[in-house]
């Protein structure tokens, strides 16, 4: 085989949560600019799905609220991740999203999409090491609720981030870090991301093949930020396109930038 370890994001790419995470964040945000409306008399501008994509997706929760913020031209304390949900600070937001993204968890539970788990089938029988890398401090609890903790042999979450003292996304240190966890060169490693951060954190670390998943119809955006293929579902794209893919690119030297041959 031409490469050695794949490592896949969690949300919207493994499990169907991305859209969990979205509705948490619109109704967080949604709540905190209605509020801010009334004791301003600015006009309400609703949280969108393009915001959402720009700024939130893929991203550490609280990078998120600040990102999202700073959009509108607005800023809060920082604060501390301790602060309770109540509190109007960047983590007190992103915990008051983080408790309504578990309350949905624990109503409605997760899914998983059947062509990750197929293609995670197929690496494994093929010797291929397979690793998860999410920002989302909430990964461990979404792989033992789904059942699925045990696929992957590296796996990265937003708390192992934190532990570490890692950047979020678009700085690809999670990626590298499960890299390194499964031994694997990153220019014989496969990325998997739905984001555009996350797209853009696996060509910023120079990973020998970034694969996008447009499922929010997003695939111009996840190429335009560093995605090498695009597909709409895992199921389009198999272990020999993969092998493909890494058996014509050529790499001047472990980690460098490689060039396509034509």
């Amino acid at each position: 085989m031409y490469f050695d370890a794949v490592i896949f994001d969690l949300d919207g790419v493994v499990t169907d949560t991305a859209a969990l995470h979205a509705a948490a964040w619109k109704s967080m945000f949604d709540a905190f600019l209605r509020l801010r409306s009334a004791k301003t008399g600015a006009p309400f501008v609703p949280f969108t799905q393009d915001d959402y994509l720009a700024y939130v997706d893929g991203r550490p929760r609280y990078d998120g609220v600040a990102a999202f913020l700073q959009s509108r031209g607005l800023t809060l304390p920082e604060g501390d991740p301790a602060d309770g949900p109540a509190r109007e600070t960047v983590c007190g937001l992103g915990n008051r999203k983080d408790e309504s993204f578990n309350r949905v968890l624990d109503e409605v539970g997760v899914t998983v999409f059947e062509s990750t788990l197929a293609l995670i089938g197929t690496l494994w029988r093929a010797g291929i090491k397979v690793g998860m890398a999410t920002s989302s401090r909430n990964g461990g609890r979404v792989l033992e609720k789904a059942g699925i903790a045990g696929l992957f042999a590296a796996r990265i979450d937003g708390v192992v981030a934190a532990e570490l003292g890692l950047l979020g996304k678009p700085a690809p240190d999670i990626f590298a870090v499960a890299c390194e966890r499964l031994s694997a060169a990153r220019h014989r490693t496969a990325v998997i991301e739905d984001a555009v951060s996350g797209v853009a954190a696996g060509a910023r670390g120079r990973f020998g093949l970034t694969l996008g998943v447009a499922r929010q119809d997003n695939g111009e955006a996840l190429r335009r930020n560093g995605a090498d293929l695009v597909v709409d579902d895992l199921s389009q794209i198999t272990l020999a396109e993969i092998e493909s893919w890494f058996e014509n690119t050529v790499r001047t030297q472990p980690g460098a930038p490689g060039t396509r041959l034509q």
